[in-house]
């Protein structure tokens, strides 16, 4: 008996050390540390004891030339801001990178700017603007620190500090590069880098934290994102100051300024408390989870409302710890979570999720915030805690401790935003009272710099007039593909000068400056879209009453000149619900502009795969298909001729507001046969894109109308599939998604390749139409091919058998379809075929990924933007 006694003794002493030395043993070492008062004259110590060296004493992080295009400087007023790092700072009139040596890994990378005038007024902070990267991240892009202090609703912050979580590989270089935007400058005040433990933030492809908007779907943080620190709160505390964390410096302010509702109490005990393996010590310090906000008896939910950046995914880290005395099982305390008014979790219960009291746990929640206006503005997102009594737990009640939001970088690795709207009632670059001298001065320069141009712009008339005359001498050599060389024929044929040769009188013809006004001068936070061709941007135009799409051609591009002239020619003179509207264009310049409208939704690519937007649903697919085969429906029949898009595929197919199909990019269009019923195809150069493209019009180079249609079987499968046409390291069988899907349509498997995100979505027999429909596009001989009259309605006849499937389910008690009929599918040409080829499916057979939904791995990293409209065959990724 005594044995037993000493050994239940030893059991609780074990146990007490071990919570003992898991609160003790809180402070994480950090393996890297650099903190660099930039442009101070010597190193200094600040308000928490934390030494901060002179960036002069570590040439090594320097550019060898660091003299000459960078200088310190002292700031001219102080205000509230500390001494040290907020008073020196290292101007930068050039393109400067501090590069620092550090093991590979995650580490938090903290930037310090105080907005002031330097240098007694040399250099005027509101002329301060400024991109700064991170290896291959953009963390701020034309950024004004003296723009973003003074939009803060706080008017005593003076001061601006800016963390990120960023990967460094086995290159063990962080570069960090300041760039001054044009006739500006840049400055940084301090630098701070601090390692952090793996897997802290950064969880890998293994880890996945929920997508609020999606239903069982996962977003992965991987070493290739890039996370900024928005919030940490200490929730219902007081602020955490950086000497009072874990060992990495981090500061968790108090939640007052963002909680909603009134109805709370923030009770707060000094007791320890039990880390654990899946919560180690370091993640947030003992303080956070011992205080706490929860509701008073008499409120309904916790509430707190955050501004984020449109446009961007978030992650959310709620911290919870159950300390009271009140609470100490299971079902005591259990209630939902939403965020953004989406369900995050249901049935939250903090000692459930941790094993015991005192025992502190986190959940990660990933949200993305809409960018409804292009803008990257401001959106409030609430975070509610609402009791769930479902489960007759004790108390209807809820509790949070503590609360990190992050921002992660955006497909181009970037998280900039612009600048925010300064709440100053006087102009910015206003000019200094009492320097008349001074503007004199300017007068005078200005009057010579255009002198000095008009000059320069008289001798390079006078070369360029040479050229062109000793080119025609010289009968011509290399045949130039340039717009400049089609513009410069049609004048020479039409026998005008200066003036656009498009159709004007059909579609808008633009000025170049109404453009940069539009887009803020080709602003690269406006940027929608990319490709060869140059970029799309998202502009407003018309007093910016109009949002639209402006794609702009790289004005040192030599392909695109003849699809541009196309485009303008096909579009200016078709309109329909399904066909994407061209507004104008613009040709100043010799530039290759086209203006259309905007498409709030981006392209149906967007919605199938490679990307982190929630699935669409099966019936919205379909409509979608429908809606986009009347756009083809009309350009081969509805009008004087037959059009022939040529370069069908999803990424070609935009989405409105209200999820309407459009038709979009006819660069590469044709019209059909002009000759009578006796010509039945165009013969012409093979264009298009790799997965999509009529075999048979490949091989004979005779263009015709069905070849639309093969390539549109080909979206069918991708819109049921959820996978890309080509995947080129799948199983031989499978790279070509056309010719897999039939292969499964023929054996009646194709229940193997239907997206998993679409299973109790899909009637059988609708099923069994839409493939039916799909697998005739894709006939090897285009007369075998049905018209796409006859497609758009086999589609409407399949959304008709969906929604009679869907009214009988509804009245048997909640009955819902299987994603895959139970009987061998029957076609009309089924024949028995066997292959030894492997034909497992999941998702798009791709490895390693971002995004997955039902066990669907898709990738982001490579993701296509919309709106590339000048393209060949030999880009098999399409425009």
């Amino acid at each position: 008996m005594a044995t037993t006694i000493s050994f239940v003794s030893f059991l609780l002493l074990l146990s007490f050390v071990a919570a003992t030395v898991s609160v003790t043993s809180s402070q994480y070492n950090a393996t890297v540390h650099f903190l660099l008062n930039c442009g101070a004259s010597s190193d200094a110590t600040d308000e928490d004891d934390r030494l901060w060296n002179t960036d002069i004493h570590f040439t090594n992080l320097l550019p060898s030339n660091f003299t000459t295009i960078s200088t310190p400087a002292i700031a001219s007023e102080q205000g509230s801001v500390t001494t040290v790092p907020y008073m020196n700072a290292r101007i930068f009139k050039s393109q400067f990178t501090y590069t620092f040596p550090v093991s590979p890994g995650t580490k938090f990378l903290r930037l310090y700017f105080h907005p002031a005038d330097y240098s007694g007024g040399r250099f005027n902070k509101s002329e301060s603007f400024f991109s700064v990267t991170a290896n291959h991240v953009t963390l701020l892009s034309n950024f004004s620190a003296f723009l973003t202090v003074s939009a803060s609703a706080d008017e005593s912050n003076k001061a601006i500090r800016k963390e990120y979580v960023v990967n460094v590989d086995e290159s063990q270089r962080l570069n960090i590069t300041f760039s001054p935007s044009p006739n500006s400058y840049a400055f940084v005040n301090g630098i701070e880098i601090v390692s952090i433990p793996t897997d802290l933030y950064i969880r890998g492809d293994e880890y996945g934290i929920k997508l609020v908007q999606g239903q069982n779907n996962f977003y992965y943080i991987n070493s290739s994102t890039a996370l900024e620190t928005l919030y940490r709160l200490n929730v219902g505390g007081n602020l955490v100051s950086s000497k009072e964390d874990t060992g990495m410096y981090r500061e968790w302010a108090a939640d007052q300024n963002f909680v909603v509702a009134l109805g709370f109490q923030t009770p707060h005990l000094d007791v320890p408390i039990t880390y654990t393996s899946q919560t180690p010590a370091y993640t947030a310090p003992t303080i956070v989870y011992t205080t706490s906000r929860t509701m008073a008896n008499y409120s309904q939910r916790l509430d707190w409302t955050f501004p984020l950046d449109s446009g961007f995914y978030y992650l959310f880290r709620l911290h919870f710890c159950e300390f009271q005395l009140e609470i100490k099982d299971a079902n005591y305390r259990v209630f939902d979570i939403s965020i953004g008014n989406q369900t995050a979790e249901e049935l939250a219960d903090v000692i459930q999720w941790s094993g015991g009291w005192r025992i502190p746990v986190y959940r990660d929640y990933v949200v993305y915030v809409r960018d409804t206006d292009g803008r990257r503005s401001k959106e409030d997102e609430v975070l509610e805690l609402r009791p769930n009594m479902e489960t007759k737990a004790v108390y209807a009640n809820a509790i949070l401790n503590g609360l990190e939001i992050f921002k992660l970088n955006d497909t181009h690795g970037n998280l900039a935003v612009p600048n925010p709207e300064s709440h100053l009632q006087v102009p910015i670059n206003s000019p200094p009272i009492n320097k008349d001298k001074k503007s004199s001065h300017t007068v005078i320069y200005v009057i010579a710099g255009v002198i000095s141009a008009l000059a320069v712009l008289s001798i390079l008339g006078f070369f360029i007039f040479r050229r062109r005359k000793s080119g025609k001498d010289s009968g011509g050599s290399v045949t130039k593909t340039s717009w400049m060389s089609i513009k410069s024929e049609s004048t020479q044929k039409t026998g005008r000068s200066g003036s656009s040769t498009l159709p004007s009188d059909l579609c808008r013809h633009f000025l170049l400056d109404e453009i940069k006004a539009a887009t803020g001068n080709f602003d690269d936070n406006f940027v929608i879209g990319y490709g060869g061709f140059g970029n799309v941007y998202k502009g407003c135009i018309d007093n910016g009453t109009t949002i639209v799409a402006v794609k702009r051609l790289n004005p040192s591009s030599k392909q695109g000149a003849r699809e541009f002239q196309t485009e303008i020619e096909m579009l200016s003179k078709l309109r329909h619900l399904h066909l994407v509207s061209l507004i104008g264009y613009c040709d100043d310049n010799y530039e290759m502009i086209l203006v259309y409208d905007y498409m709030t939704h981006g392209t149906l690519r967007d919605h199938l795969y490679r990307s982190n937007n929630v699935p669409l649903p099966w019936k919205k697919r379909l409509e979608i298909c429908i809606g986009a085969a009347k756009g083809l429906c009309y350009l081969h029949t509805g009008t004087k001729h037959t059009i022939i898009h040529r370069d069908v595929k999803s990424t070609n197919i935009l989405l409105d507001d209200k999820w309407v199909a459009k038709v979009s990019d006819f660069g590469l269009s044709k019209v059909g046969p002009l000759g009578g019923t006796d010509i039945t195809h165009v013969s012409t150069a093979v264009k298009g894109s790799f997965g999509y493209l009529d075999p048979e019009y490949y091989k004979r180079q005779q263009l015709t109308e069905k070849s639309d249609v093969y390539s549109f079987g080909v979206v069918l499968f991708e819109v049921l599939c959820a996978r890309p046409a080509i995947i080129q390291n799948l199983p031989k069988g499978q790279v070509n998604l056309a010719d897999w899907a039939c292969r499964c349509c023929r054996k009646g498997n194709l229940d193997q390749i239907i997206d998993p995100c679409l299973e109790g979505q899909i009637a059988p027999e609708c099923l069994s139409k839409f493939a039916e429909v799909a697998s005739s596009c894709l006939k090897d001989q285009g007369v075998q091919r049905p018209p796409m009259s006859d497609v758009v309605w086999t589609l409407e006849f399949a959304l008709q058998l969906q929604e009679a499937a869907d009214n009988r389910g509804h009245t048997v008690e909640g009955y819902s379809y299987p994603a895959s009929p139970s009987l061998p599918m029957i076609l009309n040409d089924q024949t028995n075929i066997s292959t030894d080829e492997s034909e497992a499916f999941s998702g798009s057979g791709e490895v390693g990924g971002k995004w997955t939904s039902s066990g669907s791995s898709m990738t982001s990293s490579d993701k296509l933007k919309s709106g590339t409209i000048f393209s060949e065959i030999r880009n098999p990724l399409g425009r």
